[in-house]
């Protein structure tokens, strides 16, 4: 009877797959990407947002998409918080360009919604066909290189610096523990040890109890009934949000929901060996479906744009075939509610290695990047600098496309360009003269 019912529901089949497989493979995926739960709310409490609420929006947002994602696509992959969009969320929108984390969270609201429509319209495979490929693997590897400075920066690695505007900073008891973190995380990576990035922040959390930065308050325990969600569920602020600006935040995170999602999907899909001959991914619309749902929800409990992980391969890696391996991914990230005390200690600078070394592993796409045509190497080499030193994942998107657009059109290769890079270069223009 129960295997029926994970037949049915989660595409469990007895006769090819094993239910304890099943399980050790989600086990697998969550301690992988657990990691999510100590930095998500790290990396949005810098704007003001309760850290323990933030922490209870990334267990149960993740728990909802995962289980949607193995329960309407019957994929073996997991969905938690963007590592690059809570970069975007935090630094971009609140820091750089002013939002309040309430209208932040409106914005996110506007981009699910409209991921939803796309991805049941099918208007999504328009949009990413719109975009060179060389562009969409430049800003994968620039949001890379964005969350490492990131992670860099939280642990006080590099500071500012009014000469040369950054600088390396001083070896404070913060910086020594992010050191230790990120080699840390580096070698454990570098030995293939599953859940490297969860046992580096561990390691580093408790290294800093005797170095003085990790906190552990008066009558502290462990486990914990679930933090309360209300200081940031459903704290929407749609005031001022009807302007230029705001349009093309929306079309960036849109973009960059779309190669994320679709990259990884990709990816994940040949790792697990579903791919049809013709090239076409059995439940794609579905999996991408439960990724906009996913977002959705995760707006209104407080937490920015979701997405698939890639390291949904840890537990595809240990035979995970199935929904079923989804399923447990959502059930443990539940559980973990009552564990919120352990992940709230957590200090940013034990964080670092993971933000590091996901930085490392998103600048792979570099290698595929077409280097030898200077028309597609200098808005790429654009689009991923910028995100940087522009401390902007959109500036990068815009500048990167921007600048392919001029160097076609200025080279006489009009016909490597069409209708929506051109609109989105005038929008652009227009935006850098007014906004």
């Amino acid at each position: 009877m129960q295997t029926k019912i994970l037949e049915r529901f989660l595409g469990f089949n007895p006769h090819t797959m094993s239910l304890k497989t099943e399980i050790v493979a989600g086990a697998t995926t969550f301690l992988t990407m657990s990691y999510i739960l100590a930095v998500n709310p790290s990396i949005l409490s810098s704007t003001g947002m309760d850290k323990a609420a933030l922490f209870t929006a990334t267990a149960i947002a993740s728990a909802i998409a995962t289980f949607l994602l193995g329960f309407m696509a019957k994929l073996p992959f997991a969905q938690a918080p963007s590592m690059g969009l809570n970069a975007f969320f935090a630094y971009t929108l609140c820091q750089a360009m002013g939002y309040t984390w309430q209208q932040s969270l409106a914005i996110m609201l506007i981009e699910g919604v409209l991921f939803l429509l796309i991805t049941f319209i099918n208007v999504r495979e328009r949009i990413l066909a719109a975009i060179p490929e060389n562009l969409r693997l430049a800003i994968s590897a620039g949001i890379g290189m964005f969350i490492a400075f990131i992670g860099l920066k939280n642990a006080d690695i590099i500071v500012a610096n009014p000469a040369t505007f950054v600088g390396l900073g001083k070896f404070t008891p913060t910086a020594i523990l992010g050191v230790i973190a990120i080699v840390l995380s580096g070698i454990l990576m570098a030995k293939q040890v599953k859940g490297a990035l969860f046992y580096s922040i561990v390691i580093a959390t408790v290294a800093g109890i005797p170095m003085g930065v990790t906190a552990i308050p008066d009558g502290w325990l462990p486990v914990s009934t679930p933090q309360s969600l209300k200081p940031i569920f459903m704290q929407f602020d749609f005031a001022g949000l009807l302007n230029f600006k705001t349009a093309l935040v929306v079309i960036s995170l849109l973009l960059v929901n779309i190669f994320d999602t679709v990259g990884t999907l990709v990816g994940l899909a040949y790792k697990t060996e579903i791919v049809k001959e013709d090239g076409t991914i059995p439940h794609i619309k579905e999996a991408m479906m439960s990724d906009a749902i996913g977002t959705t929800c995760g707006a209104f409990l407080g937490s920015s744009t979701l997405t698939t992980y890639v390291e949904s391969a840890s537990g595809i890696a240990e035979g995970g075939k199935s929904g079923v391996t989804s399923a447990f991914v959502a059930l443990l990230f539940l559980l973990s509610l009552f564990l919120a005390p352990i992940f709230l200690l957590i200090p940013s600078a034990a964080t670092s290695g993971a933000l590091v070394l996901v930085g490392v592993l998103m600048i792979d796409s570099v290698k595929k990047i077409n280097l030898t045509d200077v028309s597609e190497a200098f808005p790429a080499f654009i689009t991923m600098i910028t995100m940087v030193l522009c401390y902007s994942i959109a500036d990068g998107i815009c500048l990167g496309i921007l600048s392919f657009v001029i160097l076609k059109a200025c080279t006489g290769r009009w016909k490597e360009l069409n209708p929506t890079l051109v609109i989105l270069s005038l929008l652009f223009i227009v935006n850098f003269i007014f906004g």
